[in-house]
C-alpha cells in the first residue's frame, strides 16, 4: 500500500488533502519511532538500512508524523481516517532562527552547489518532521537547542544496531548510537557530513545553523539534482528509508512552498503525532479540574394534590444541573528575549572613517531596550553593508549576526575597507522581530601619504637631444609605513612659484611616442615604490624642475640638467626634498 501511494504522489493523481489524510493513515504501519527527548521509549519494529550502507542520515531514527493542516477545516465523509488536522495558519509560521538557518544553508548552497538546486523548503520540511522546527524554535541566539533532542538508543531492539561511534560526544551513550539535535543525525554521519553553518568554529548537531548545512550537504551528494523527482525522491529516502517518510516530507514541502511566515523563537507549536504512537504507553492525557460534589436535595413531602397528579404518586425528581467544568488553561509558551525589545539605541559609536585597504578603527554597536530602555541579553542583532561599497566584515562577509551581551549590547565585527571610496550604510535590526533599525554611514577616503624620498641620490644629467640614464624611483610612506597604491603625478614645471607643466625641456613619451611633461594616474605599488617612464631631453640646454605629489601631499621636486652638445658635464647637487614644501633652489631656470 505505501508503495501504491508513493506512486500516486509521483504521478500527482491525488489531492494534496486526500494524499495528506493518506499518509497519515499509513503512517502506524511502517515508521519506527520518533526522534525526540532523551527519554523517549523506543519501538519494537524493524527497520531497514539504506541501500548506500549508510542507515540513512538518522539511522532510519522515528520521526514525527503529523500531517500540514487541510485546506478545508472539516475533511468530508469521504476523507480516509488518520490524522490530518485543520489547525489553522500558525502551523505555517516557522520560528525566526530556525527559518534563517534553512535559507542561509539554501543560499550556501546555491553557490557551493548550484547543479543541487536545493530548495529550503525540503530543509524546513524535514526539520518539522525530525524535530518539530527544533521543537517550536528552542533555540538560543547562536541557534543551539535549549534542550537536547535525543532519538532512542540504536541497540538493535526495534532500530538497527549501531553500537556507539563517538564514544558519547554527541549523543551522551557510550554504548550505543543515538539520533542527535534538530535535524537528527547518529554521530557516525555527522562525523562526515557534520558542518559549520554559523561561523562560530565548531560543527555541533545540536544547532540549527550547523544541522541545517550539513542536511543540504548530506541531500545534495551524489551528484543529486533535487528538481528532478527521482534525484529528490533518492535523497529524502536516505535520510530516512520508509515510503510514508517520503510521502510525509513531499506534503509538508509542497505546504511550505505555498507559503510559510516567521514566528518569534520559542512559540511554535510542537508535533502530536509519533510514528512509533500505539506500540508504547502514551503520556497520561492533561488531568481535568475536580469538579465539585454534586448534593442531592432531600425528597419532598407529599401533598394532596401538590405535584403528584393527584394520585398520591410523587412527580418525578427534575435532574440536578451538573456544575460547568472550567476549561483546561492553554499553555501560554514562553516569551523570548526578542518579544521584549521595543527598540534599539546606539552606543555612541564615532566618526567611522577609513582609508582604502585599511581596517575601520571604531566598531559599530547598539544596544536593545524594552520599552522602559531595560537592555535585553541574548537577542541576534543582524549588521548589514549597502550602498556602492566593496568594504565587509572581517571574514569577508557583508552581512555579520550578533547576539546581545549581558548588558543588552551587540558589537558588529570591525570593518575592513575595499578600494572604492566613498560613503556607505551599515544598518542593525533586531533578527525574528518588525524593530526599527538603526543606520550608521561609514567613509572610505582614497589612499594618501605623508612622505616621498628619492631611492638614489645621484644626479640627472643629460645632453641636449639625448636621453637621461637613470629613471626617476621614489619611495611613499605613511606613518612611517610603505604606502602602497597611492596616486600620484608628475610634471615638468616651469619655476617653483609655477606649477604648470613646462613647454620645453625634459619630456615623456605617451603611447603613440609624442612628447608630454605631464603624468597622471600613477601608483605606487605594493612596497610604496614609484618608478617613472623614461626621461628625454630636447635641444634646450639648462636646469629643469620635475615635481612628484602623491595623494595626500607629499612633494618631492628632482632638478634635471640638460647640457649642451659638446659641453662638459657639470654635476648638480639634488635638491630633492621628502616633505610637502620642496626647497627652493635659486640656480633653476624655466
Amino acid at each position: 500500500m505505501a508503495a501504491h501511494f508513493g506512486r500516486r504522489l509521483r504521478k500527482g493523481a491525488a489531492s494534496t488533502a486526500v494524499a495528506a489524510a493518506a499518509v497519515a493513515a499509513l503512517s502506524a504501519s511502517q515508521a519506527p519511532g520518533v526522534a525526540g527527548e532523551d527519554d523517549r521509549p523506543a519501538t519494537a519494529e524493524a527497520t531497514n538500512s539504506v541501500a548506500d550502507g549508510t542507515g540513512g542520515a538518522t539511522g532510519n531514527s522515528p520521526y514525527y508524523t503529523d500531517l500540514p493542516p487541510l485546506k478545508s477545516p472539516a475533511p468530508g465523509p469521504s476523507a480516509p481516517v488518520g490524522t490530518p488536522v485543520s489547525r489553522g495558519d500558525a502551523e505555517a509560521g516557522i520560528p525566526a532562527t530556525v527559518l534563517d538557518a534553512y535559507q542561509k544553508a539554501a543560499a550556501e548552497l546555491r553557490t557551493s552547489k548550484p547543479g543541487c538546486n536545493m530548495p529550503w523548503q525540503l530543509l524546513a520540511a524535514i526539520g518539522n518532521v525530525e524535530s518539530g522546527q527544533a521543537r517550536g524554535g528552542q533555540v538560543d541566539a547562536d541557534g543551539t537547542t535549549l534542550h537536547r533532542i535525543l532519538g532512542p538508543q540504536l541497540d538493535g531492539n526495534g532500530f538497527a544496531l549501531i553500537p556507539d561511534t563517538d564514544g558519547g560526544a554527541y549523543d551522551g551513550n557510550s554504548s550505543y548510537d543515538q539520533a542527535v539535535g534538530p535535524m537528527q543525525f547518529i554521530p557516525s554521519t555527522w562525523a562526515w557530513a557534520g558542518r559549520d553553518g554559523n561561523g562560530d568554529g565548531e560543527k555541533d548537531p545540536n544547532n540549527i545553523y550547523d544541522a541545517a548545512l550539513a542536511a543540504g550537504h548530506y541531500l545534495c551528494r551524489n551528484d543529486w539534482d533535487l528538481s528532478r523527482e527521482a534525484d529528490l525522491h533518492s535523497a529524502i529516502l536516505s535520510y530516512n528509508n520508509s515510503q510514508d517518510y517520503l510521502a510525509l516530507v513531499l506534503n509538508w514541502m509542497e505546504y511550505y512552498r505555498k507559503g510559510t511566515h516567521t514566528i518569534p523563537d520559542g512559540t511554535g507549536g510542537v508535533p502530536e503525532h509519533r510514528s512509533d504512537q500505539g506500540t508504547h504507553s502514551t503520556p497520561s492525557p492533561t488531568p481535568r479540574p475536580p469538579q465539585p460534589p454534586t448534593t442531592k436535595p432531600a425528597p419532598k413531602p407529599h401533598t394532596p394534590g401538590g405535584g403528584d397528579g393527584g394520585n398520591g404518586t410523587p412527580s418525578p425528581k427534575p435532574p440536578t444541573p451538573k456544575p460547568p467544568v472550567p476549561p483546561t488553561p492553554t499553555p501560554t509558551p514562553p516569551g523570548t528575549p526578542t518579544d521584549l525589545v521595543d527598540h534599539l539605541t546606539g552606543t555612541g559609536t564615532g566618526k567611522l572613517t577609513a582609508m582604502a585597504g585599511d581596517a575601520f578603527t571604531e566598531r559599530i554597536g547598539v544596544r536593545a531596550e524594552t520599552k522602559v530602555g531595560k537592555s535585553v541579553a541574548k537577542v541576534r542583532i543582524r549588521f548589514t553593508l549597502t550602498g556602492d561599497t566593496d568594504a565587509t566584515f572581517a571574514g569577508g562577509e557583508t552581512v555579520a549576526t550578533v547576539a546581545t551581551d549581558a548588558k543588552g549590547v551587540a558589537l558588529a565585527p570591525l570593518l575592513q575597507a575595499g578600494e572604492k571610496t566613498g560613503d556607505f550604510k551599515v544598518t542593525a535590526a533586531v533578527v525574528g522581530r518588525q524593530v526599527k533599525g538603526v543606520d550608521y554611514t561609514a567613509t572610505v577616503t582614497e589612499r594618501v601619504a605623508d612622505a616621498l624620498a628619492r631611492t638614489s641620490t645621484t644626479p640627472l644629467t643629460c645632453t641636449a637631444g639625448g636621453e637621461f640614464a637613470e629613471q626617476v624611483r621614489l619611495k611613499a610612506t605613511y606613518r612611517g609605513a610603505a604606502a602602497d597604491n597611492v596616486a600620484a603625478t608628475a610634471t615638468v614645471v616651469k619655476s617653483l612659484l609655477d606649477a604648470t607643466a613646462n613647454d620645453k625641456g625634459p619630456y615623456f613619451k605617451d603611447a603613440t611616442g609624442k612628447p608630454v611633461r605631464a603624468l597622471t594616474g600613477l601608483r605606487t605599488d605594493a612596497k610604496g615604490l614609484l618608478t617613472l617612464p623614461k626621461l628625454y631631453a630636447d635641444d634646450t640646454a639648462g636646469t629643469f624642475l620635475l615635481r612628484i605629489t602623491t595623494a595626500g601631499g607629499a612633494t618631492v621636486t628632482v632638478p634635471l640638467t640638460v647640457e649642451a652638445a659638446g659641453s662638459p658635464a657639470v654635476p648638480t647637487p639634488d635638491p630633492s626634498t621628502s616633505s610637502g614644501s620642496p626647497t627652493p633652489d635659486p640656480s633653476a631656470s624655466s
